[in-house]
């Protein structure tokens, strides 16, 4: 059987073993995951966030910039060229590296603490794992570089921008918010960090699990890249229909209306009681497509990395 992965064809379509690889590779594989993925999939980010604003603005009686998404993308190109799409990656790259290096490292380390005698997880502690995972990226890293990010591309959009750079942003934003301003929403920002991860590296690993099985192959055995790239979608679009309701309690939370609710609990009872049960999966469709995009590209890199540390690193 080991003979079978040591064939060079073999090795280049294939991803990482499913094995525990410890909290440091995961922590370092994570993190280079983080950047390149965000370089691929930030010019969407800055549209949504650009459109975000435009209504938001429009709310205010101002006359609306842009006319749609492909709207956006034209007049940002001509305006500011190509790059343009680029603005603000900084904040994002700053927040999205260390994001899924606590992530990926968590989860690691959850995962060498949490195997059976044989190596492998349960589907309960696949599900444990990846809560671990969520709510570590969730304290660490994802409630503050959220609230910073939103802060810090509403001003570049500005006239004239007082933030100098990234740096400077963040201690600016602490300064006027305080610590307490940059962790809004924290409660609901684990809860929703915690089930999205949860729900992703479960699906994930179920369904390497199930591959390994069908094809009747070592559970460490490795997974094609493409087909981890499909399990990734599948895994995407599992958390958006599990979690979008926490999501959208988490925007509420970190939006300029925050202050109308005593809690994250108390902004649920008041939009199912004001807006009903629908309301809870506002945004449901353009956050899919985002979001199955971003789990399948991640998780492809990401078991590249680690099937390469794996042979250098032991």
């Amino acid at each position: 059987m080991n003979g079978l992965y040591k064939r060079p064809n073999s090795e280049k379509i294939m991803a990482a073993p499913a094995q525990t690889t410890g909290g440091l590779k995961g922590i370092i594989a994570g993190g280079i995951t983080g950047g390149i993925e965000i370089m691929i999939t930030y010019p969407t980010e800055f549209v949504k966030t650009q459109l975000q604003l435009d209504e938001s603005s429009s709310k205010g009686g101002q006359t609306r910039k842009y006319a749609g998404p492909v709207d956006c993308v034209k007049k940002t190109i001509n305006n500011r060229g190509f790059l343009g799409l680029y603005r603000g990656l900084s904040v994002l790259l700053y927040g999205s590296i260390p994001k899924s290096a606590v992530r990926f490292g968590a989860f690691e380390e959850c995962k060498r603490f949490l195997v059976n005698d044989k190596g492998q997880l349960t589907p309960g502690t696949r599900l444990l794992a990846g809560l671990g995972a969520g709510v570590s990226e969730a304290i660490f890293a994802v409630t503050p570089m959220e609230t910073v990010k939103v802060k810090f591309i509403h001003d570049q959009n500005s006239a004239n921008p007082k933030y100098r750079g990234f740096f400077h942003g963040v201690r600016e934003i602490v300064k006027q918010y305080g610590i307490g301003g940059v962790y809004k929403g924290v409660t609901a920002t684990i809860i929703k960090q915690g089930s999205n991860q949860a729900i992703r590296f479960f699906v994930m690993e179920s369904l390497k699990a199930e591959y390994r099985k069908l094809k009747n192959l070592d559970h460490n055995a490795p997974v094609p890249v493409l087909l981890t790239g499909v399990f990734g979608l599948i895994a995407g679009a599992a958390s958006v229909f599990g979690n979008t309701p926490v999501d959208v309690v988490k925007t509420r939370m970190q939006g300029l209306e925050a202050n109308k609710y005593k809690n994250t609990f108390d902004c649920a009872v008041q939009i199912m009681k004001n807006e009903g049960p629908k309301a809870f999966y506002k945004g449901t469709v353009p956050r899919l497509s985002r979001v199955c995009l971003d789990v399948a590209i991640t998780f492809m890199i990401y078991d590249k990395f680690i099937e390469v540390f794996n042979k250098v690193w032991k």
